[in-house]
């Protein structure tokens, strides 16, 4: 019994039952509301071409918007039906959902659809579709509530209720003056409750946040996120309400971002998925490996200039890898700090010359700790297994751990100040990608071990 209790119901197969019964179309919607609209698409998802060409025309086009809201790429399934029903459908949908699907498709059929579509709906999806990928304009909805300053409490209710009908974002109630300038907002809850004989005016919030829809969303979204509204009004630059960015919308705003930093920290010029063709992964990760390979090449010439020494003391050798992969790691990790702090904040010039201090003096201290370790290990290395006397192995380890603490050093300055300068010329931080960072530290650690190694043990020590 318990286990029947516990046992996560199968929506999904019973909706498939429903749709494969001989119902009516009415008694089939009937029975539909009674489901999610996500169970019903992963329902509709798992069914065969056929038997969803014969659902479309019984569920309708607004019921049809809804449950494409929850699938992922809509864009395929739109294509299932004729340009007038898939017009229908988008025109259904809310503006930033719309204009997601027709920015999937082909220029021509996202021209024929927008002519199809209905005025209203036409005019939002070509205001979303008019701002760039990375402004905050690209990702509003024109689904809100919008009430004037000088109506009376009674008006406002009866304005609310009139324009819910259309929009379900209704927890903010948004307010224009008589020049429909932005005005402030009011909570839902202080309108319900309001005494009829109050004024509006004392429960609107004047200094409501808002953002401008050109604003960069790399720019605004930790705004954003910080004062935690259910919605925040984008304005144009006359002051007026182009629409709104939700909270659901922030998430998704946040997971593209997210997903963007992470494409670029991995070495991609883009973010990628698994439908893209190999030409297209080629396209977004080719310009970086051109670039990685290009530094890789310097690298090597560098090694190259110091051939002299390892050929008169090949021993060094055997732990360039490890100078390399610590410089590489400290780097890394100084770079992660500089980006968030970045994101985060905006840091003056005294703040971010005190950041690359704290990230030197850091890696100073772990140099020293890793140095010392490297400098005890490697001597009794040197000497227990590569047979040398003992003041060589620990001259030899002496130069490994000096070269690991100053490599650590150098590369935590070298991993806070790229990032500081990708900011200060306005491009993303993140482009200063652990590839890319990794290969900076690797010259780096090349030229201060090798160096040291030339310096020390053959022109001042004389080991050779």
């Amino acid at each position: 019994m318990e286990k029947d209790i516990l046992k996560e119901p199968n929506y999904v197969e019973e909706l498939l039952e429903i749709f494969r019964s001989d119902l009516s179309t009415p008694e089939l919607l009937e029975r539909l509301d009674d489901y999610h609209d996500n169970d019903i698409a992963g329902a509709l998802e798992t069914m065969s071409l056929e038997e969803r060409k014969t659902l479309y025309p019984k569920l309708g086009a607004e019921k049809i918007s809804e449950i494409f809201a929850y699938i992922e790429d809509p864009d395929e399934y739109l294509q299932e039906i004729s340009l007038e029903s898939a017009a229908q459908v988008i025109s259904h949908m809310d503006s930033d959902d719309a204009a997601d699907v027709l920015e999937e498709m082909d220029e021509d059929i996202q021209e024929k659809l927008v002519e199809l579509m209905d005025d209203e709906s036409s005019r939002d999806v070509q205001l979303i579709l008019s701002y760039n990928d990375d402004e905050i304009g690209s990702a509003i909805t024109t689904n809100y509530i919008v009430i004037k300053n000088n109506l009376s409490i009674k008006e406002a209710m009866s304005e609310l209720v009139k324009q819910a009908g259309d929009n379900d974002n209704i927890s903010t109630i948004y307010v224009v003056d008589s020049e429909e300038k932005f005005y402030g907002a009011i909570d839902l809850k202080d309108l319900i409750i309001a005494r009829r004989t109050s004024s509006l005016e004392d429960i609107i919030s004047t200094s409501y946040p808002y953002v401008n829809d050109h604003e960069l969303i790399s720019e605004c979204i930790e705004r954003i996120k910080d004062y935690a509204e259910d919605s925040i009004p984008v304005l144009s630059e006359d002051g007026k309400i182009v629409g709104i960015i939700t909270a659901q919308d922030i998430v998704e705003v946040v997971d593209d971002e997210m997903g963007d930093d992470y494409a670029k920290f991995a070495g991609l010029t883009a973010e990628e998925d698994l439908k893209e063709t190999i030409p297209q992964s080629m396209k977004k990760r080719l310009p970086w490996l051109i670039t990685l390979l290009i530094l890789g090449l310097i690298v090597s010439s560098v090694v190259g200039i110091f051939e002299a020494v390892v050929s008169v003391i090949p021993l060094v050798i055997c732990f360039q890898s490890l100078i390399l992969d610590m410089a590489g790691n400290v780097g890394t990790q100084s770079l992660a700090v500089t980006i968030r702090v970045l994101m985060d904040e905006q840091l003056t010039s005294k703040q971010k010359i005190g950041l690359v201090f704290k990230e030197m003096r850091v890696g100073f201290t772990n140099g020293l700790f890793l140095g010392s370790i490297a400098f005890l290990f490697v001597g009794l290395y040197v000497f227990y297994f590569k047979g040398q006397e003992l003041a060589t192995a620990f001259l030899i380890s002496g130069c490994v751990g000096f070269s690991l603490l100053l490599a650590m050093v150098i590369s935590s300055i070298v991993g806070t100040l790229i990032p500081m300068f990708f900011h200060k010329i306005k491009v993303d931080p993140a482009v200063a990608s652990g590839p890319l960072i990794t290969t900076v530290n690797d010259l780096v650690a090349v030229v201060t071990y090798y160096g040291l190694a030339w310096i020390l043990l053959i022109n001042v020590l004389q080991l050779a």
